[in-house]
């Protein structure tokens, strides 16, 4: 019974509604859980809902596949470094094949066109996963989320603004170019 609770969607939820505020941001016709940048990459987009006490966030995953050059799992994070201000762009194997994880942490890292895309842009979290052949890439913007509180009622969605949407879509593309030759 505990764990219905848990898996039970938040109260207030609306699934699908930051998803719309996304498109609108984008200025997409439709956005239909994918859409296709002007190169011709195919970004699906999806919700995450995370709940705390009285309050949940609905974040936004934008996600890119393309071809991996090994069979084998291999999981990597990569995150802004600085204590104050970001210096850089850290690349972490999380699991995986060691060998195959530092050739891909310094192809990732020493991309210059990478780094410039990924150094303004806010993200939370970004993910590179290979398996089975193929590598799904997942970043999560600080943007293109919205916070729900019960007490005080209110539900507030943070804009992926004009200067970050560029830096997002720059960023997808390096990354799907950069896993591809790996």
């Amino acid at each position: 019974m505990f764990r219905r609770l848990l898996d039970r969607a938040p109260s207030g939820y609306r699934p699908g509604g930051t998803l719309e505020h996304v498109r609108r941001n984008l200025g997409l016709e439709a956005l239909g859980g994918a859409f296709t940048t002007a190169d011709g990459l195919r970004v699906e987009v999806a919700e995450r809902v995370e709940s705390q006490w009285l309050m949940h966030l609905v974040m936004t995953e934008f996600s890119v596949r393309a071809p991996a050059s090994q069979q084998s799992a291999l999981s990597l994070e990569m995150r802004h470094i600085g204590a104050w201000r970001r210096t850089g762009v850290a690349c972490a194997r999380v699991r995986g094949e060691s060998g195959w994880a530092q050739r891909a942490r310094q192809a990732l890292e020493q991309d210059a066109a990478l780094r410039a895309a990924l150094m303004p842009l806010d993200f939370k979290r970004l993910r590179l996963q290979a398996q089975g052949g193929q590598w799904c890439v997942t970043l999560e913007h600080m943007g293109a989320s919205e916070v729900v509180n019960r007490v005080p009622a209110f539900r507030r969605y943070i804009r992926l603004d004009e200067r970050q949407r560029p830096l997002l879509l720059a960023a997808l593309t390096h990354l799907h170019r950069c896993v591809s030759t790996l």
